[in-house]
């Protein structure tokens, strides 16, 4: 008998706050949903799990994990606990056991666009801003993709580098939205990890940033998924 997941937790990737999934919020609300927005500081992989984890122990009935990026490992790894039914992949990593973004970024394929990111400072990674548009936020207008390259929130070395123990996906059905014009994970990476993890795909045009500018198609797959 199908479960009826009415709870959605949204977890936002690197460089970026929970404030992209505003889009996502209001039409997810409107629907009925119960949502929480993490704000998480992407500073290890075990604060940002201890976050989200707070969240799902915060709403009733089963839940629904989205995550976008850096959010996906996130997911992965939160996503074991009993309450959760649901992993939704929004253009994210989706790590296997003992794997992290490090890992999976190691061997990038040839020809694959490599994200503009800085040299560390003080232990955190940013993003050039003046590439963070093209790289980004490329459907998003320059004034928007202005202010996120200008409010990035510093990105842990850590939590690039901390590795998924069991990967929930697993042993709970996931989804994933592909983003056709991703310039920071290449849509071949984003297929692959879908498919490994025998996720149900759509695919959309989009940048990196697809959770902002496609709201209506990630809020499609989370109803979809939410209603399996």
């Amino acid at each position: 008998m199908p479960i009826n997941v009415r709870n959605v937790v949204l977890v936002h990737g690197g460089f970026v706050d929970g404030s992209g999934w505003q889009g996502v919020h209001e039409r997810l609300v409107s629907a009925g949903y119960g949502v929480s927005v993490v704000q998480h500081t992407t500073q290890s992989l075990t604060g940002d799990v201890a976050a989200v984890l707070q969240a799902v122990e915060e709403r009733d009935g089963p839940i629904a994990l989205v995550g976008h990026s850096y959010g996906g490992v996130v997911i992965t790894e939160a996503g074991q606990d009993p309450k959760v039914s649901a992993l939704i992949y929004i253009a994210a990593f989706a790590p296997d056991r003992g794997e992290s973004v490090s890992t999976l970024i190691s061997d990038p394929e040839p020809g694959a666009p490599v994200p503009p990111i800085l040299p560390p400072k003080n232990g955190n990674l940013f993003l050039d801003r003046e590439r963070f548009h093209a790289a980004f936020a490329g459907d998003l207008s320059q004034a928007q993709s202005q202010f996120m390259a200008d409010s990035q929130l510093p990105w842990g070395i850590a939590a690039l580098s901390d590795a998924v123990s069991e990967p929930a996906w697993r042993s709970k059905p996931s989804w994933y939205l592909v983003a056709e014009d991703d310039r920071m994970i290449p849509p071949p990476a984003q297929r692959a990890m879908a498919e490994r993890a025998g996720a149900t795909v759509v695919e959309v045009p989009g940048s990196h940033s697809v959770y902002v500018s496609q709201p209506d198609a990630v809020v499609g797959l989370i109803e979809q998924a939410t209603a399996s």
